[in-house]
């Protein structure tokens, strides 16, 4: 499985870390990779740490465990960076995606040493900005397909547009928002 890409996802519960999982498994699957997209849970409680895994592979994917050696990292809340080992087994030729504003030299000082790439984007304000409260899971989604590179972006929106229309069929005011926050995302993910 030459191909296959492991993405291990940090958040809070509430945050949507889980939820962005299953939407990027879905859209890779829409592009015809396999996929698996899973999560762990500890106390399953709003605000407690929630990981959750995604394998994306042209390939069938005949693992099924945890993912300890991540080629990618999405950290949905940089309060984490403190508390979890967020880059434990990260590949260094890799990347880990951060939801912060915090500066470079703060977070090379809590990463441990990891020599990898670092991106960071603002999900709090392209969040509230396009849907007018704080839900950071839709941009960290378009984050990681921009630095991993799973799908172009075309094929992102166009699957997300798809899967919105389902999943908010009985808000359907809230798609443009969530349409806004996956575009505005795609510019601002930044390599620091």
């Amino acid at each position: 499985m030459n191909d296959l890409i492991e993405i291990r996802w940090h958040g809070r519960g509430g945050q949507g870390a889980k939820t962005a999982s299953l939407l990027l498994a879905d859209a890779a699957f829409n592009t015809g990779k396999y996929i698996q997209g899973f999560p762990e849970y500890g106390p399953e409680r709003m605000g407690a740490p929630i990981t959750a895994y995604n394998r994306i592979s042209s390939n069938p994917i005949t693992i099924h465990s945890n993912i300890y050696e991540p080629d990618y990292v999405v950290v949905v809340d940089d309060t984490l960076l403190e508390t979890v080992d967020v880059t434990s087994g990260l590949k260094e030729s890799g990347a880990i995606v951060i939801n912060t504003t915090k500066s470079a030299d703060y977070l090379k000082s809590v990463l441990k040493g990891y020599n990898g790439a670092v991106y960071t984007i603002d999900a709090r304000h392209i969040s509230e900005e396009a849907l007018g409260r704080y839900f950071p899971n839709t941009p960290m989604l378009a984050a990681i397909v921009k630095v991993s590179g799973i799908m172009t972006d075309e094929a992102l929106l166009e699957d997300m547009k798809d899967s919105f229309k389902h999943k908010f069929a009985k808000k359907p005011e809230v798609i443009d928002g969530n349409m806004k926050a996956l575009e505005l995302a795609l510019k601002e993910v930044k390599k620091i």
